[in-house]
């Protein structure tokens, strides 16, 4: 996990794509004999729809609003209309930016240049599901591969913890959930291949298998369009999500030590403070006046899980199974509590993302380091995982804390940011090759 700037770090505009109204007018005549009348628009409803995603989680990107708005927005129905609409796009020099479900939460859906917005939330074929993978175009929807993965003996090795995500959104713009805990993060093995559209003048689709596929994941289309991936499965184990309370978070961050350590491992694990467990939705699993710890584990290590809690102070609330309890577990985990609490509480908090062992091993220190301070912790890949919360002043005061957690022995990430911040340096040699004339999600580059 990168660290995050100490202060907000401009955004280059130097490749602001150089397109004209005339441009727009004429591709809009191009995407409608592509798609027909109904797939392209210009509408302000379907253009203000496409100028959100969940970066209103961040105060400070909330402030920056508007971070773009398109100029047109397209809805391909099938991943070979893609290439055409490229190859119409570059044609006229207008920027493309790709969107799934738009519930990414740092602004990298958001056209910050205008242009066009193809919306692919209409590519939703499974076109294959077999032993240890499924292949489906980018706008299938993370649940319902999930829930097919299921029908089949199967689950996906993760999806994120907002299951609605579509697996392009998920594979270019995400990069953790249920499932992590075992297989990291989705750059690390999950893609078995992709297809893709480059920014070319003969734009087609483009296979990519194995290791060449790897480049183009978490790279915010800068690099290239997903239309179709394909995912690993793996055999279905029998789950059970195990919801414990505790007197303080203290405990329950302790039990969530123990519980990475079970084998086999849980498939997700959250905690939280009392305050936090109480903005989450009613459900007598999560008590008032309680810290809650939520955990996905094999059936065969529920009573170990059980031992777990009671000798870290805590009761069992419930044992639950079955698809829909590990979805609604899930979507309870990562960014869900502090968007929550905002919810309850417009305009009161921010997050940064923080990583490392001190999150436990120094949790009074680490909270300390902003006003309100209160941790939601992950078990990750490997070492603890969380996002930290306070009281939203201003910028500086949150970037101002970096420094401390860093102090402190804590990675932090900052989602508070639209810029490609993992391994930017090679993202942007491929992009030279991949879109020469910088049309793809253009905006994304530190200056």
């Amino acid at each position: 996990m990168a660290s995050a700037p100490v202060a907000m770090a401009p955004v280059s505009d130097a490749g602001r794509p150089p397109f004209r109204a005339a441009d727009v007018e004429a591709l809009v005549h191009d995407l409608a004999g592509i798609l027909g009348e109904g797939g392209v628009s210009t509408a302000p409803r379907a253009l203000a729809r496409a100028s959100k995603d969940g970066s209103g989680m961040s105060p400070i990107l909330t402030a920056q609003q508007p971070l773009g708005a398109p100029d047109l927005v397209c809805c391909p129905k099938s991943a070979h209309q893609v290439p055409d609409v490229v190859r119409a796009a570059v044609r006229r020099g207008v920027p493309i930016t790709t969107r799934g479900k738009g519930t990414g939460n740092y602004g990298q859906a958001v056209p910050r240049y205008g242009g066009l917005v193809i919306d692919m939330t209409g590519l939703t074929t499974i076109s294959a599901l077999g032993d240890g993978y499924v292949t489906a175009e980018a706008g299938a929807r993370m649940i319902t591969l999930e829930r097919a993965a299921w029908d089949a003996g199967q689950q996906l090795w993760m999806y994120p913890s907002t299951a609605q995500s579509t697996l392009g959104g998920f594979v270019a713009g995400g990069s953790a959930g249920t499932g992590t805990i075992v297989h990291g993060r989705n750059h690390m093995g999950f893609v078995d291949s992709l297809d893709v559209v480059y920014a070319h003048d003969d734009a087609e689709i483009v296979h990519l298998a194995g290791d060449d596929a790897q480049p183009m994941v978490h790279t915010y289309g800068v690099a290239g369009i997903i239309v179709r991936a394909t995912v690993q499965l793996e055999p279905l184990q029998d789950w059970r999500c195990v919801y414990a309370s505790f007197a303080s978070h203290h405990d329950a961050f302790a039990a969530a030590v123990h519980v990475r350590g079970v084998s086999p491992q849980p498939r997700l694990c959250s905690a939280d403070t009392v305050t936090m467990s109480a903005h989450l939705p009613t459900d007598d699993a999560i008590p008032r006046g309680r810290a809650s710890l939520r955990t996905i584990v094999d059936s065969a290590v529920v009573d170990e899980i059980s031992g777990i809690v009671e000798a870290c102070g805590g009761r069992v609330e419930a044992v639950r199974s079955g698809l829909q309890d590990t979805l609604r577990a899930s979507m309870l985990s990562y960014n869900h509590p502090t968007w929550w609490m905002q919810k309850a509480e417009p305009d009161t908090w921010f997050h940064m993302e923080v990583q490392g062992d001190a999150l436990v091993e120094r949790l009074d220190e680490v909270e300390a380091v902003y006003e309100d301070g209160m941790l939601h912790l992950e078990v990750g890949y490997g070492h603890m995982f969380g996002m930290l919360n306070g009281r939203y002043r201003d910028p500086q005061q949150v970037y101002d804390g970096v420094a401390q957690l860093e102090a402190l022995g804590v990675a932090v990430h900052s989602p508070h940011q639209s810029y490609v911040d993992r391994d930017a340096d090679r993202i942007r040699t491929l992009a030279a090759q991949t879109d020469p004339r910088g049309l793809l999600n253009p905006g994304r580059w530190l200056s």
